[in-house]
């Protein structure tokens, strides 16, 4: 039997004249996938890939925001399956990088939800504010299942916000391991040290 869906690589992922390509990068979050893929059905992370960076949104305990940027198709805690072209943008680094702090205000860590505001969601927005085109449907699928059976669900699926999700970490020059997460004002004043070490100036992220 045939899968329901197809994942073809973009075949032109370098910016030109016509714009930036703007690709979604999908990933499996369990084995399970491989069976569950050609049925149409499976649970998937995705990022948005512009400008050379790949963007995502994840959970967190603070009240910033949990938009994080890593190297195309690398998000740690992921198995990275394929890309998707979406299209292109004419915005230039600079105003893409405005465009997507300003997204990322909507996006706090600690209002992730499984169900309801997942990374899925965060990429389909993003689509459609940038291009006017969202993300596969099969992508979140199973998040929409879930919405409409959500009486369905355990509880801790249906009330509070997903905080036990993979950490996001990638590895700097030398070895080391770090992440970068998108904000656009100064981190809250905080005693608590793990905060400091999560949130990201935009020209410190940039770096």
């Amino acid at each position: 039997m045939g899968c329901l869906f197809s994942c073809a690589s973009p075949s032109d992922d370098r910016d030109s004249e016509d714009g930036a390509p703007v690709v979604l990068n999908v990933y499996d979050l369990t084995p399970l996938n491989n069976y569950m893929y050609c049925c149409g059905l499976g649970i998937f992370h995705s990022g948005i890939q512009v400008h050379g960076l790949e963007y995502g949104f994840g959970a967190h305990d603070f009240p910033a925001s949990g938009v994080f940027e890593v190297e195309p198709k690398t998000c740690p805690g992921f198995v990275y399956r394929c890309s998707i072209s979406l299209g292109r943008t004419n915005m230039n680094p600079y105003e893409f990088r405005s465009f997507i702090e300003h997204v990322a205000m909507e996006y706090f860590g600690d209002t992730y939800h499984l169900i309801s505001k997942n990374c899925n969601h965060f990429t389909d927005d993003v689509g459609l504010r940038l291009i006017g085109k969202p993300i596969p449907r099969w992508v979140n699928r199973l998040a929409r299942m879930g919405a409409f059976c959500n009486c369905l669900l355990p509880e801790y699926l249906r009330l509070p916000p997903v905080k036990q999700i993979p950490e996001y970490h990638g590895l700097s020059e030398d070895g080391s391991e770090s992440f970068s997460i998108i904000t656009s004002h100064e981190p809250l004043s905080s005693d608590d040290a793990d905060q400091d070490k999560l949130l990201l100036s935009p020209s410190a992220a940039a770096g």
